[in-house]
């Protein structure tokens, strides 16, 4: 699967007010200290001893970016929301052999070839399969296309403080590499807000096929 892929699906975004109060911490999405020399391996997580190693100022930032995500996303917790605003389910369930799952990824094609970063516009919204058929929003997931960034950027993208993890291709996704970061805002995650795998999700519900 290429980006050219991904639903092209024109749209407005419909701006709430709560963007405004976050607007000047959005603008400051790249940190401007010296960039680290490589993105997190895609498998990657960090234990929770390596959390509470961090400052009060990594801290929180950290809380500021779960709280962005939480306003951002909030009217997504209906799936027919996010489908209006042009996200569209790709990759099936996203699950690993040891690690628990990534969920449900719906994804907005025209926010990932755009190529920008912007904390209150993630590309992607995540959600856990239910009994029963329904949803539940559990976090969201930022992605961009890395021989995109590179041609721009001296190093890997990092928000508010949080460096992004690089999938290299081929990858099971069908997309050449990428550079990504999920924010579990929605459903706690006992390894971490930011970590790729969350051990509590599962794809058991799931009634579709998988990639």
């Amino acid at each position: 699967m290429s980006t050219s892929q991904f639903p092209t699906i024109n749209f407005k975004v419909k701006r709430f007010a709560t963007n405004i109060q976050y607007s000047v911490i959005a603008i400051v999405l790249i940190s401007v200290g010296p960039s680290r020399a490589l993105a997190q391996d895609g498998h990657s997580h960090m234990p929770t001893s390596q959390q509470s190693e961090m400052t009060r100022e990594q801290r929180n930032n950290a809380g500021a970016l779960v709280q962005i995500v939480r306003q951002s996303t909030e009217r997504f917790k209906n799936v027919s929301a996010a489908v209006a605003e042009g996200y569209a389910l790709q990759f099936g369930c996203v699950s690993g052999s040891d690690s628990g799952a990534m969920g449900l990824h719906y994804v907005n094609g025209d926010l990932v070839k755009s190529g920008v970063l912007d904390a209150t516009r993630p590309q992607i919204v995540i959600y856990e399969p239910m009994p029963g058929g329904g949803l539940r929003l559990s976090g969201a997931d930022y992605l961009l296309i890395a021989d995109a960034w590179n041609a721009t950027h001296s190093g890997p993208p990092e928000l508010m403080g949080q460096l992004f993890h690089l999938f290299d291709a081929p990858n099971r996704f069908g997309l050449p590499a990428f550079y990504t970061l999920h924010v579990w805002a929605w459903k706690d995650n006992p390894n971490g807000a930011f970590v790729n795998w969350h051990p509590n999700v599962s794809c058991q519900s799931f009634a579709g096929q998988n990639p």
